[in-house]
């Protein structure tokens, strides 16, 4: 059963008991009311007729006659008839609507239980609805009745009367039964409508939720972008309608960066490849050319530093790759470092490189530069910025290494007077295995691998590495790392 169906039957159920309790207390109401007029007419017939009685000390005297009793002669359905009877149940007297047939035996006083005082007793018989009222002297007398004066021995007719008074429910019973009528038709009516109006309602606005199902059945991941219909009614469904787009939009981001990592894990790991398998093919065909023949030690000599040179350049790109495929966050435990001490050990361990006497550090005065991070980690970093420095800028010109700092940042840094990136690459050159359409026109040699283990390393110590480039007048890479609280600071990396 859908949902608006099952709305439906509860709005119907709660309405049909709404409508039948409504009707039927209005039905028990009108009754009850039409019935009381019934009595109240009998009543005052009562009363009319118990004035038609002469009370005297000896008896009771019906004297219609000298009343002139009006009550009883409309011949209508509608119209009052009653009957007089005397204490044994005899007939004394009846109106002039009442035929002899028209007065059942339940008419008669000994079917009627006494009642108290003057009290009027009601009930129905035959299909009428009655009421009596026995007159005795000794209860009038006690009441004030008859006349005092009169002598005692005046010859008196009854000692006691029974007035009884009937009404047909004929025309009450037709109005109620026409008033049920009414109000089951009304009540059938008004429950038709209210499920054809309730359906069409339910339905109606139901319709977004029905919209947004068959979009969202209508998803495949061929096209991520697809995204629920909002309906615009500013209520609940415009509030489910955007949380579950914004679910499919984080989902889609989701997906789209798991796939672009496997891209990239696909394409590092064909780069990775193609770089291992370089220098593995060269050290390869050294070894082939010099075991074809015999030759000089000479030779083999110098075949054996080319595959040494070859096998470090393996190692270095085995260390790099190691780098590049730890995960994120995960690393050595950093330790603190001061930069203004640890700069100028790094300068001292390249005394053995050809350009030693470029190399400069410049630290900036302003107290102590602290950072967390680990001191060989970081040593590999600033070792393939210098490297980087080296190779691409000019053969004799300042590699400066600086260290200050930037409001809550220490800063770490290297500088050349080279040309730097263009600007076309410059968005790229921290990629694994990069290496733009410069470097290899110039025959610059290298895996592309420094700069992204560097910007790897700074992401594990908590920084970033970037680069500032004014072309053709320096470049400068450097890395922002939180600044931390100055204490013992670990010893610098020692030299390799």
């Amino acid at each position: 059963m859908t949902l608006a169906s099952r709305l439906s039957a509860f709005f119907l159920a709660a309405l049909a008991l709404v409508l039948a309790g409504f009707s039927g207390t209005l039905y028990v109401l009108a009754r009850t009311y039409l019935v009381g007029q019934l009595d109240e007419r009998l009543q005052h017939a009562l009363d009319t007729l118990e004035a038609s009685v002469d009370i005297e000390p000896g008896g009771l005297e019906w004297e219609p006659a000298d009343r002139q009793l009006r009550l009883g002669i409309e011949p209508g359905a509608g119209g009052v008839r009653w009957v007089v009877r005397d204490g044994g149940g005899g007939l004394v007297d009846h109106s002039a609507n009442a035929e002899p047939d028209n007065f059942p035996a339940a008419w008669a006083p000994r079917s009627w239980p006494a009642s108290p005082g003057d009290g009027t007793v009601f009930g129905a018989a035959g299909g009428w609805r009655l009421a009596a009222r026995r007159l005795r002297l000794d209860d009038l007398l006690k009441r004030g009745r008859g006349h005092p004066d009169d002598q005692p021995g005046y010859e008196v007719q009854y000692r006691a009367l029974v007035l009884v008074a009937g009404l047909s429910p004929g025309p009450v019973e037709g109005t109620l039964d026409r008033l049920g009528l009414t109000l089951g038709g009304l009540s059938v009516g008004i429950w038709v409508l209210s499920l054809t109006a309730g359906r069409w309602l339910g339905r109606r606005a139901l319709r977004p939720v029905s919209r947004m199902a068959n979009a969202a059945t209508a998803m495949t991941a061929a096209d991520l972008g697809q995204r629920l219909p909002i309906p615009g009614t500013g209520d609940e469904l415009d509030a489910l309608g955007q949380a579950f787009n914004d679910l499919l939009e984080r989902l889609h981001e989701a997906f789209a960066r798991q796939h672009a990592a496997y891209d990239g894990q696909r394409r590092f790991a064909g780069d990775a490849s193609h770089q291992l398998r370089t220098p593995l093919a060269a050290l390869m065909g050294q070894v082939q050319v010099a075991l074809r023949r015999d030759r000089p030690p000479e030779e083999y000599r110098r075949v054996l530093e080319r595959v040494r040179d070859e096998g470090l350049r393996l190692r270095e790109i085995v260390e790099s790759l190691l780098v590049l495929a730890q995960p994120r966050g995960e690393g050595p435990e950093p330790g603190q470092l001061d930069l203004a001490v640890w700069v100028p050990d790094q300068i001292r361990r390249w005394a053995d490189h050809p350009r030693v006497t470029d190399l400069h550090a410049e630290v900036a005065d302003d107290g102590p530069l602290v950072v967390r991070a680990h001191p060989l980690l970081l040593t590999q970093a600033i070792d393939n910025l210098l490297e980087n420095a080296c190779k691409y800028g000019p053969p004799v010109a300042p590699i400066v290494v600086r260290a200050w700092r930037e409001g809550d940042s220490v800063m770490l840094g290297v500088e050349d007077r080279g040309p730097g990136p263009p600007a076309e690459d410059r968005s790229r050159v921290f990629e694994p295995f990069f290496r733009g359409e410069h470097a290899r026109r110039k025959g610059v040699g290298g895996a592309g691998l420094g700069l992204a283990v560097a910007r790897r390393i700074a992401a594990t110590s908590g920084g970033t590495l970037d680069i500032r480039s004014r072309d053709g007048s320096g470049c400068l890479f450097y890395l922002r790392l939180p600044a931390a609280d100055p204490g013992p600071a670990d010893a610098a990396a020692p030299a390799p």
